[in-house]
Parts: C-alpha cells; structure tokens; sequence
C-alpha cells in the first residue's frame, strides 16, 4: 500500500494508487447543502486535499472518482471555473509578499480569461468584475477555493514587523489585513456569479474584520455532519487501513489489537463538536503505518511561531486553561485585542474537545493524545523552566525508576532537576509567585510522565492526594508541602485516607511526603513509608 505522505493532489493520489480515505460521501454533502462555508483544522489535517478534491469535482473530472461514494451519489456531473488560491509555502513577513501574491493571481486569471481589466482598480475590485465577465460568458458560476486564508496573518501575528505603503510606515499584520478584508469583500459583491466558496484555515479570525463586507459564510468547524470532512476515523482505520496495521503490528511484536490500542493511545483523541467523533491525526498515522514506528511525527514538523510568540506573551499556565469547560465563544474566536492564547491552543490542535455539557452547552478542553502531550508539554517546561536539558527524556527517567520501584534514586533524580533550574527561576519575590512556581512545575513534569503511566492528579475539593502514580508492580501516593514538612504531607495522607482505595490492592504501595522550600526552590525533606 502506498501511503500520500506530503502528496495533497487528489488526482496524483488517484492516479497513482495511493491510498484514499473516501471523504466523498461528505464533499456531496457540503456542494449541495449551501454555498458559502468556512473549515478551521489543525495543520496537516487534510485540509489542502479536501480543497483539492473539490477542485476536481467542480472541474467534472467524474473518472478519478470512479468506484468512490460521490459516484453513486452525483447524477450531474458539470464543470464550473474554479479559481483555487492557495497560500501555503509562502512566508508573508516580507510586507509586499502578499500584496504581490494576490495581484499575480488576478492577473494570471484575467489572462486565462482573456478579460481587459481597469488596471486602476485594486485586486478585490478587478476579480469582483472578472467573476461577473467569467459568468456571463460561459454561463456557469464560479467556484472559488482558498486554502490557508490566514496565514498572512499568522505568519506576521505580533512580530511587529513594518512596511513602507505609500510613504506610510504600518504593521505588516494590519497591512496584510487590510489586503485580505479588500479581496475577500469579494464574495459579497459578486455573489450572483458564485456557485460555491470555501476558505480553509487553521483560526477564525472573525472579531479583527478580515470578513468585514463578506456574507458570512457557513462556519462548519463544530458541524457535526462535518466531523470526519478531514482526518482519520477509528472505522477508517480499522476497514482500509487494516492490512498497513496489522503489518506494523507484526513489526513490533503486537497483536492487531494491542497495535490499534498503541495507535489510539498516541495519534486519535480529537473531537471537532459535541458529536464526539475520535478522530486520528492522518499525518501521524500515515508516517507511522509506513514507518512502521510509534513517533511525534506531526509534533516534530514544528510548532507554529505565531503560536510560540503568543505564549512566550501570556501568562497562563496550562493547567489553568486544561480540563475546564468552556462556551464556545471562548475559544472558536481568536481576539486579536487581549492576550488569550486559549483559541489559538485549540484551533492549532494542541487541545481539543473532551467533553460535551448539554445542560449549559459548554465543552471541555484538554490535551487530545500522548503525541501532543509529550510534545507540548515538553515545549512548555523547558520554556518555563529555562533549562537545556530535554524535560521529555527527564520524565522518562524518572518513569523508569518508578516502575522500578527504587524511590531513593527518585530523589536524588527531583532534587538534580531543580538544581538545574536557573536560580533566577526557583527564587520567587512574593509568596503567590513561589506557589505559582511550586505547583506548575511539578504539574508539568507529572502531567508529562502520565504519557507513559496511570496517573492522578489533585483537583480541587476532591480530597485527592497531590498525585497518585500506578505502575504494573506499585502504586505511589505523593503529598508535597510548600515550606512545610515531610512527616506533615506523610500524616496527611493517613489522615485523608488518600490510601483506602489501595487497601486490596496487590501491588506494593509507597506513600512519601516531601517538603519543598521556597528559599532555596528545591526538595528540603522526603519521607517514604511502605
């Protein structure tokens, strides 16, 4: 089986035997449920092959669908113009990029069109009339596909870059801004010449006027019909990508069904609404069905900068921002005019929906899978903590040491990592501070070794010990205190009784009590009993 890794041409898919997950069922869906819509995934979703899709449907390709959905489905097969835009692979931090990139599509359009244009009007204006001139001289309505809308806008998001415009300095971001709101304009103006629109991106930039004058299109994001329009099913997985699967579990010595455990544990986990249909990143699953191998293959291409620079301006910690519940105007919307990160969080696809309360209509967001824990989180300690040392490779040592049950190693393992803390970073001014400092900092370094291990966390009023960590052979209840005392955190779990649910347990249970100092920003006092 060939797998499309970095091929986004439908046709070159089709007609070189690639493997293709049929979506067709859904792109019918959505060309006869409306005309103007608007998709946001994370990057690598699949978002460019819809576009692609689309584009060969609309052109009446009707044989490279032969054998799939769409093909029993359509009766009419017609071709429209299609005019696709695309703004992937092209850096927009150079402040006439995009200006140029757009004049250069609408005037390769004017030429394949064979249309005079009043070269005094802008871009918008002059694709504005060129769709109407397109429309009335081959009687068919246009179709106009945009893939990436934003990432002239996400590639300048709050680096503060400038451009020179007509001897005016301004932000590259409000410029390219300004570009894009004259351009998409467009689709209100020439909507009787439209057949059908889609715009593709990673964020909704709905509260900083890029579809200012726009009709606004179908916002199928959190559409439930639209749930599986991009990425991987767990029945797609499990009905045609069954053979890839069971090759990479002969590979790694497991049976299909371990294997498939192994995938779900590390790739699937997004939901787009409160359907809660488990989703697999598709760029991760088809590198590792090839590869044969279980690695963060879409973590590894890179977190985005505009996102990088957002939390490096923010400062909410992850915890105050995962396993929450949310309306969705909290975090569908990206507003440009506060420092919220949680939208770009989730929209980029490093949190996702948990779960749905229909009583108040408001979704819990946390981390989709180990792929991403594993990565963000690591990305998010080393920045927080200011350290070199890869904070992943440290939570896996000390997850080997604890399921080896050797608990003074442990601690000589804790205490060398805050040491390697720069001190500037263990020495808080005010108490609320060194809290802070406490709890992020063990919340990071656990919440990253639950990737590999059963592991529970403190909530609040809950009565739960400060983390409880299960491993095949033992279980652990920890207690910390801040300026406080081991034998004070170890009394508090007898007292709690953090250890009854444990009472009939077989495995060797180890309860240890540790003090933290906020002085020296290390572990002062550890206690275990067993």
């Amino acid at each position: 089986m060939k797998f499309p890794i970095g091929i986004q041409d439908f046709k070159s898919i089709i007609k070189d035997g690639y493997l293709y997950i049929d979506k067709t069922d859904l792109v019918y869906q959505l060309v006869k449920g409306g005309k103007t819509y608007f998709l946001s995934r994370p990057r690598r979703f699949g978002k460019s092959l819809l576009v692609s899709t689309l584009e060969y449907y609309f052109n009446g390709e009707r044989e490279l669908f032969k054998g799939l959905a769409i093909d029993a489905l359509e009766k009419d097969w017609e071709s429209y113009p299609v005019f696709h835009v695309d703004f992937n692979g092209t850096n927009f931090e150079d402040g006439m990029t995009l200006a140029n990139k757009v004049e250069d599509y609408v005037t390769e359009w004017e030429a394949q069109y064979n249309f005079a244009a009043n070269k005094q009007l802008g871009a918008g204006d002059r694709f504005v009339q060129l769709l109407a001139h397109v429309h009335n001289t081959t009687g068919k309505r246009c179709v106009v596909l945009i893939d990436e809308y934003d990432k002239p806008l996400l590639d300048v998001m709050d680096t503060g870059l400038k451009v020179k415009v007509n001897g005016e300095e301004r932000l590259i971001e409000d410029y390219n801004r300004s570009i894009l709101k004259g351009f998409y304009s467009t689709f209100k103006a020439a909507d009787a010449h439209l057949q059908f629109v889609l715009l593709t991106g990673v964020t909704k930039f709905s509260q900083v006027s890029v579809f200012s004058g726009f009709n606004q299109p179908m916002d199928i994001s959190m559409n439930r019909q639209y749930d599986a329009i991009c990425g991987i099913t767990k029945d797609e997985l499990i009905t045609q990508l069954d053979e890839p699967v069971a090759n990479m579990a002969l590979a790694m010595g497991l049976d299909k069904e371990e294997m498939i455990e192994r995938l779900v544990k590390q790739y699937d986990g997004y939901h787009f609404s409160r359907g809660m249909v488990d989703m697999f990143n598709p760029f991760s699953v088809l590198n590792a069905l090839n590869e044969q191998e279980l690695r963060s293959y879409w973590f590894a291409t890179g977190t985005p900068t505009y996102l990088i620079r957002l939390l490096k301006h923010n400062h909410e910690n992850l915890n105050d921002l995962t396993g929450h519940y949310y309306r969705p105007a909290d975090f569908v919307d990206y507003k440009a005019d506060i420092e919220n990160p949680l939208a770009m969080i989730y929209q980029s696809g490093y949190l996702t929906i948990k779960s749905y309360n229909p009583r108040f209509g408001t979704y819990m967001l946390d981390l989709p899978n180990n792929e991403v824990k594993e990565g963000f989180v690591s990305l998010l300690a080393n920045s927080y903590l200011q350290i070199r040392r890869d904070t992943a490779t440290t939570a896996m040592d000390w997850v080997m040491t604890l399921e080896s049950g050797d608990l003074n190693l442990l601690h000589k393992q804790l205490t060398a990592f805050f040491a390697s803390i720069p001190y500037s970073m263990r020495r808080k001014e005010n108490e609320r501070e060194r809290e802070r400092y406490f709890h992020y900092t063990f919340y990071l370094m656990f919440r990253l070794m639950s990737t590999y291990l059963v592991l529970t966390e403190k909530q609040q009023s809950e009565g739960r010990a400060d983390c409880i960590i299960e491993t095949p052979e033992h279980v652990y209840i920890f207690e910390f205190k801040l300026d406080g005392t081991a034998a004070e955190a170890l009394a508090q779990i007898e007292a709690c009784g953090y250890d009854r649910p444990y009472a009939a347990d077989k495995r060797h249970l180890h309860k240890v009590g540790a003090s933290f100092s906020s002085q020296t920003g290390t572990i002062e006092e550890w206690l275990v009993e067993d």
